[in-house]
């Protein structure tokens, strides 16, 4: 299934909404987004500092519902980008790192602020699963590396 596809089923079929990263796999929709933004300095939201993980990070995410008609993708009431500045506590290093998305929900469903904390709530979920999978099943030290016993186990 394409994500075309999907966003259709999950629109049409599920009477639900989606948030989706774009990615290098839709270069044109990836490319209007970034295109769309260049300019746009100004962020919608920015959230507050998090210093989890030995780094500092601040995230910042500009909306709009601009490009709405001109990307030929399903069900799209708003696309986004969001900047994360990360630095890290020990080296002082830092760096930026630029996402791009959209999401059939529009600005009175989904303001800057929610479509940050999806973002943010999808990598706790994700990191989460990996987490009871290391905790409960010891996988980073498990020897189990042939055969099925990898897919067994997790």
């Amino acid at each position: 299934m394409t994500q075309r596809e999907l966003a259709n089923y999950i629109v049409n079929e599920r009477q639900a909404d989606y948030y989706f990263t774009v990615k290098g796999n839709q270069p044109q929709l990836r490319e209007d987004i970034s295109f769309h933004f260049k300019d746009k300095k100004e962020a919608d939201f920015t959230d507050k500092p998090s210093c989890d993980h030995g780094r500092i990070e601040v995230r910042k995410i500009r909306t709009t519902t601009e490009l709405n008609e001109y990307v030929k993708f399903p069900h799209v009431r708003q696309a986004f980008t969001i900047e994360r500045h990360i630095t890290d506590k020990k080296s002082g290093k830092s760096s930026t790192e630029v996402v791009y998305g959209i999401t059939s929900k529009g600005p009175e469903q989904a303001n800057a602020e929610h479509i940050l904390n999806v973002n943010r709530g999808h990598w706790s979920i994700e990191n989460s699963c990996h987490y009871i999978i290391d905790w409960n099943y010891d996988e980073d030290r498990s020897r189990i590396r042939t055969g099925y016993g990898p897919e067994n186990i997790t």
